[in-house]
């Protein structure tokens, strides 16, 4: 089966173009399979083919018995479903197995939730934190204007390069996942802490070891690409220093960026554009939570509103 796992690492990179967050997801489940096999002594050979695996979907629902007591999220358990499932359609299609035993296996139903997100009043808190002067501070600064400015995931923020920002128009060019492109406005203030932060950009790529990551907008103190951890470690740093009573990630700042463009009247297919998601199903999940800027709306209007007679 390792040599199962290797073929579809590379099957789902080259062929698939998945970007390396879903392919490192995928891999990971399979493996994690592989392991509930061998940690249960469930043999996936038969009749001494060595080419041929053999597991059927009894096999699969022991598995997802095993990840329900050990208590993982319902979501997660969906994502290892897809994985399995894209798994055994590549062995199908190589001939090493029969039929896909994941093919039928039913997802969870996921649990609807309300996006974590801030109001313009907290947002404002936290863009106005104190920032240090240094290039550390100017960094920061920058990294979280733009994150409310214009929607990003934390792991394209930290994939951005410099030649992707367009100074003379304001844009920025975003790689999304599965390599998607798209062009997001980055905002005044974000703008503007984006140049303070270039003009002493220097300091960080001086003290560069390597040429790894020569183009990479924002740096560590090693003069290197930013990791995403270390940008949500920032980030809890400020939020806590702000005095927002909240416990927030990089991610909440993305649906704070949607929620108040719906607020302010924004169509739900240039939302859609800006956060670069795939289906407008994912995008109306904001419209839920606006539901409370509506109610705002009809108390003050409405004659009725009040319980007027």
């Amino acid at each position: 089966m390792e040599n199962a796992i290797r073929a579809f690492s590379n099957h789902i990179e080259i062929e698939r173009n998945l970007s390396p967050h879903t392919k490192r997801s995928y891999v990971n489940d399979v493996k994690q399979f592989q392991q509930f096999l061998l940690g249960n002594g469930i043999s996936v050979r038969k009749g001494g083919n060595d080419k041929h695996i053999d597991v059927d979907q009894m096999t699969i629902r022991a598995f997802l018995a095993f990840l329900y007591r050990k208590k993982i999220k319902k979501v997660t358990i969906s994502r290892k479903i897809a994985s399995l499932r894209a798994f055994f359609k590549y062995l199908l299609r190589e001939g090493s197995v029969k039929n896909n035993p994941a093919e039928l296996i039913q997802v969870p139903k996921i649990d609807k939730y309300l996006p974590t997100f801030l109001s313009v009043d907290e947002v404002f808190s936290l863009v106005g934190t104190t920032f240090k002067s240094d290039i550390f501070g100017l960094r920061d600064k920058a990294m979280i204007e733009l994150f409310y400015s214009s929607g990003v995931r934390v792991g394209e923020l930290t994939g951005l390069n410099i030649d992707d920002i367009d100074w003379g128009s304001g844009l920025i060019k975003i790689r999304g996942k599965g390599k998607k492109e798209r062009i997001v406005p980055m905002g005044g203030p974000a703008e503007e802490a984006l140049k303070k932060y270039m003009g002493k950009r220097d300091e960080l790529f001086k003290k560069k070891r390597n040429n790894e990551d020569d183009d990479a907008l924002f740096l560590n103190r090693f003069g290197t690409r930013m990791s995403t951890r270390s940008v949500g470690r920032l980030l809890d740093k400020y939020v806590l220093s702000s005095g927002i009573n909240k416990k927030i990630g990089p991610h909440a700042l993305r649906h704070t960026f949607a929620t108040h463009l719906m607020d302010g009247g924004a169509d739900l297919r240039v939302i859609q554009e800006l956060l670069g998601h795939e289906s407008l199903s994912t995008t109306q999940k904001y419209t839920s939570v606006s539901v409370g800027k509506l109610l705002e709306i009809y108390d003050r209007a409405h004659p009725k509103a009040k319980g007027g007679g």
